[in-house]
């Protein structure tokens, strides 16, 4: 009994997929008898579009659009016609490069249901672009977030409607929108266009956001790491004290963005403050190297250099014996003292050593410098994984923090 039951289910199943299976035959049978034709011009249009292809053929192409407009004069066309007539028009107002039109024509094709999707997204982007190029800023914004909404934008449209938006002074939306779309590139690993950072500093500045202007200078450096770029960027630190001071002007000098006699010579003077005639000394010969330091300040100069000179020789005579002291020292205070003196004489691995240890032992005036001079010898021993590391523990003061996080960024390029 069973195994008939089995039997009958089987024989169900059997039945049920043959009806199935008819059934579809039957519904595409019907679909094919419903399929539309393929639109055809009305018989009013075929003349005067065959004569069209003519002149389209024999790059008559003002006789073409004359032909055309006549045609669009024309009663009774159907979507259709309009749809031939447009296409015709694209072509040769694309060969006369007639803007004016070619936006008229692009504007009614990305409307026309006979377009392709892939057409009307094509066409929406270009028309963003059109009217930016007439300063037609409204369409381009309107255009160029058709596409962005749309998903079809590629990364020059952005530039473009981020650009629209700042020459409509609309610094707000300008921001926001560079905001994302950099931050959007870096998660894919790509960079942004020199015009991406450049449209986003300036709405940055324009709106007089410290912050925001502070992010935009980061992705120059980023990306675009020029010595007017980390001049703006250092340009935003304002340094308190001796110690905040030189940390500057160290970073100043790493990345050429010392341009001025006074820079170099003022670099120098709060070196010897600090108790670093090393450092005093390469400002010094950075200044001269670079002719910054002219005969106009000769005294200035001369007055320095020996200083510099003295102190170093008194420094140095007895460094190997303070720094036998600094390591016998419970503190890391002598430490940081001698590694601040190696650093500024050019001996990185001993710097580096001597800082390690003031990190390490700890009783620091101030760590959050020791710290900084430490990812500095560093990164110039060439550690520069560890230099990065070090940079980013620096905690404690604002200033040193945002030096600290510029060398970061300085890091990542050497």
């Amino acid at each position: 009994m069973a195994s008939k039951d089995a039997s009958d289910v089987r024989g169900l199943r059997l039945k049920a997929g043959a009806a199935f299976a008819v059934a579809v035959l039957a519904a595409a049978v019907v679909q094919a008898a419903e399929k539309p034709k393929p639109p055809t011009v009305s018989e009013a249009m075929t003349k005067p579009l065959v004569e069209v292809q003519g002149l389209l053929k024999d790059s008559k192409f003002p006789e073409a659009i004359a032909k055309l407009n006549a045609a669009n004069a024309l009663p009774g066309k159907s979507p259709y016609d309009q749809h031939v007539i447009n296409q015709d028009l694209l072509v040769a107002c694309s060969k006369t490069n007639d803007s004016a039109c070619l936006g008229k024509v692009l504007g009614e094709m990305v409307d026309d249901s006979y377009t392709s999707t892939e057409d009307k997204q094509r066409f929406t982007r270009f028309l963003a672009g059109l009217a930016y190029q007439a300063k037609d800023y409204g369409k381009a914004v309107d255009y160029g977030n058709s596409a962005i909404k749309g998903g079809f934008a590629t990364d020059e449209l952005y530039t473009t409607v981020a650009a629209s938006y700042y020459l409509k002074n609309d610094f707000a939306n300008a921001t926001q929108l560079e905001d994302a779309h950099i931050a959007d590139l870096a998660k894919q690993g790509k960079k942004p266009s020199n015009d991406d950072v450049n449209v986003y500093l300036s709405s940055c500045a324009k709106s007089q956001d410290q912050a925001c202007i502070a992010k935009a200078l980061r992705y120059q450096l980023t990306y675009y790491p020029k010595p007017e770029a980390w001049g703006q960027a250092i340009a935003q630190v304002r340094p308190k004290g001796d110690v905040e001071t030189l940390q500057t002007y160290r970073l100043m000098l790493d990345t050429g963005a010392m341009n001025s006699a006074d820079e170099y010579l003022d670099m120098a003077r709060v070196a010897l403050g600090r108790g670093s005639p090393g450092d005093a000394k390469k400002a010094l010969q950075a200044g001269t190297d670079a002719g910054q330091l002219s005969n106009a300040k000769a005294g200035d100069l001369h007055t320095l250099t020996a200083s510099a000179t003295k102190a170093a020789a008194a420094d140095q005579s007895g460094l190997a014996r303070s720094e036998q002291e600094a390591n016998a020292s419970a503190s890391g205070l002598k430490n940081a003292g001698v590694g601040l003196a190696y650093l500024g004489y050019g001996e990185f691995d001993k710097a580096a050593d001597q800082l390690g240890k003031a990190v390490s032992k700890g009783g620091l005036k101030n760590e959050a410098d020791t710290r900084l001079s430490l990812g500095i010898a560093q990164l110039k021993s060439g550690h520069k994984s560890d230099a990065i590391a070090t940079f980013q523990s620096v905690k404690g003061s604002a200033v040193l923090e945002q030096l600290a996080s510029l060398w970061a960024i300085h890091a990542g390029q050497t």
